[in-house]
Parts: C-alpha cells; sequence; structure tokens
C-alpha cells in the first residue's frame, strides 16, 4: 500500500541541454553545470558526464585546489593516481569523493583494452575555512553504497547524503545529497530534501516527469529546482524507465573565483594558488617531479 501524495514539490526553472565538448587528451564530455548557461549552481562548480571508447581519452596529470571531486562510474573502469602516492582502479558502480582541498596533482585514465568508459564527475565547492585543509579521499566500492527502494521498480542508490530513510556513510564538508535513481515506467515518488539547499536532476537515459506541473525531462538535460522553501520533489515516469542522478547542496553564498582548476575566494588567492603550484609549495611541494606511471602513456 502506498500513501496518497499531497505535499507541494518543487518546480523545475531550468532545463540546459549539456552539448558534447573536448576535453582532457582526447576525451569527450557532456558539461552539465560549468557551461555559459549554467556557469555553477552554489555549492556546485561542474557536472560532466564522460564517456570513452576503446579506451581513448583521458584525463593526465593536473591540480586542484579549494574543492572537491566526486568521481562515479557507471561502466567500465577509471584509474587514479596522484603525486601522494595514492593510486587505484575506480570499476563500475564505484565512487570516489576526493577533497582536493590545498593541493593535489593527479591523472585520471581509462583502463587499457576496455571497450568503454561512462561516468559522472561533480565539482563542489568548499568554504573558506576548508579550501586549505589536507587533501582526503573516500573511496566505496559498488556493495558498500546503500540502497533504497521506496516501492517496486524503484531503486535508490544513496552516494551521499539521505533518501526514504536510509543514509549515506560519505562525510560532505559542504552539506550534500547525491543520489543516483533508476525508476521503471509509470511511477511515481517523492524525495524529501532539506528547504535550504539548492539541487538539480541530470537525466542519463529515458524520460522522467518533474513536480507538479510535471516538467518534462529528457536524456543529457540538467533540470535545476526552484529555491523556495519547498523540501519536496515529485518524480514520475510514463511509457519508459528513467535513469538519472538528483544532486543537492547547502549553498556556501561566498565569492567564487575559478581559474580552471583552482577555484578559491578572491583573485589573489588565485594568484597565490598559482605561485605555490609553480615553486612547489603550501599543498604542492611533489608538483615539480612527479609524474604519473599511466598518463605518460597517452601524450607520448
Amino acid at each position: 500500500m502506498t500513501s496518497t501524495i499531497t505535499r507541494q514539490s518543487r518546480s523545475i526553472v531550468k532545463a540546459v541541454l549539456s552539448r558534447e565538448q573536448a576535453e582532457g587528451v582526447g576525451a569527450r564530455v557532456r558539461r552539465s553545470i560549468g557551461r555559459p548557461e549554467l556557469r555553477n549552481h552554489d555549492p556546485f562548480l561542474m557536472l560532466d558526464e564522460f564517456k570513452s571508447e576503446n579506451s581513448s581519452g583521458g584525463f593526465p596529470d593536473h591540480p586542484h585546489r579549494g574543492f572537491e571531486t566526486v568521481t562515479y562510474m557507471i561502466e567500465g573502469q577509471s584509474q587514479h593516481e596522484d603525486f601522494a602516492g595514492h593510486k587505484g582502479i575506480i570499476g563500475p558502480g564505484d565512487v570516489q569523493w576526493m577533497t582536493a582541498g590545498r593541493g593535489i596533482v593527479h591523472s585520471e585514465m581509462p583502463v587499457k583494452k576496455q571497450a568503454r568508459a561512462h561516468g559522472l564527475q561533480l565539482w563542489i565547492n568548499l568554504p573558506k575555512e576548508h579550501k586549505m585543509c589536507e587533501p582526503q579521499y573516500q573511496e566505496l566500492l559498488d556493495g558498500e553504497i546503500k540502497r533504497a527502494t521506496p516501492q517496486e521498480g524503484v531503486v535508490v542508490k544513496i552516494i551521499a547524503g539521505e533518501s526514504h530513510g536510509v543514509k549515506s556513510q560519505v562525510y560532505t564538508r559542504t552539506p550534500t545529497m547525491y543520489l543516483d535513481y533508476k525508476m521503471d515506467k509509470n511511477k511515481t515518488v517523492e524525495q524529501s530534501i532539506p528547504a535550504s539547499y539548492t539541487g538539480f536532476i541530470y537525466m542519463l537515459k529515458g524520460t522522467a516527469y518533474i513536480g507538479d506541473k510535471e516538467f518534462e525531462g529528457k536524456a543529457h538535460h540538467t533540470l535545476t529546482f526552484s529555491e523556495d522553501g519547498t523540501d519536496t520533489i515529485k518524480i514520475k515516469t510514463m511509457d519508459e524507465d528513467a535513469h538519472f542522478v538528483l544532486i543537492a547542496g547547502e549553498p556556501i553564498k561566498e565569492p567564487i573565483v575559478q581559474h580552471g582548476p583552482f577555484v578559491m575566494n578572491t583573485q589573489q588567492e588565485i594568484y597565490e594558488t598559482f605561485v605555490d603550484y609553480q615553486y612547489g609549495r603550501n599543498g604542492f611541494e611533489r608538483a615539480k617531479t612527479w609524474r604519473s606511471s599511466t598518463a605518460h602513456e597517452l601524450v607520448a
């Protein structure tokens, strides 16, 4: 037995098509947040859907400071290595939550001899008090990530935050919820969202109808939520299944100054970051001499 849905839902205020573009070395991504139409969505800085065929394309050695990256593999594998000696492979359904903090240099490359790699990478801003924290990783295998089944034909994978009484074990410095929804056709579900959070849905496959007005969301579109104090979003499917991620978080409400892979609060801090990276200091001590063992194979 299911309860009657009566609560008011947040609505969709903007829909942005994520068009494919070149990124990294030989890689192709569909950029969601981070496009001119949606430069950022506080606290979120970027969301890319990436795909590579036959191990082509990747992201060789590059730095980060001042935010977090969340890599979620949907299909295939990605190998990661950084200048602190951390190295591993993220497989189908696995998640890597990386806090770059004061500085990381790393590479992200497809595993050789695989037909396809497909996943998402989300960038989450950090508040000023955490921008210069020590780097940290939280890594979860697919089987370690909790699921909720609010009804037959609806499965929610809780990467961060909470859904239908099930909580993720991931610690988020910026309060965040990250949910992977798979819904069969002809289903309706409500998802609670803290009233203060901004949020969006990114459609991966199929069609979903969101809000009381049933806004139609199609694949590769980013659908941003109204910010009206409502704490629920209603999602419905009709004649086809749908697969999407629902992401929301507490706005930081601080100035954002971004220059490529560095995100700080002021232009002066960006300048200082470039100097630190160039001279190998304040978190980038190993940057000048380190080179990954995998990325050189792509750029050689």
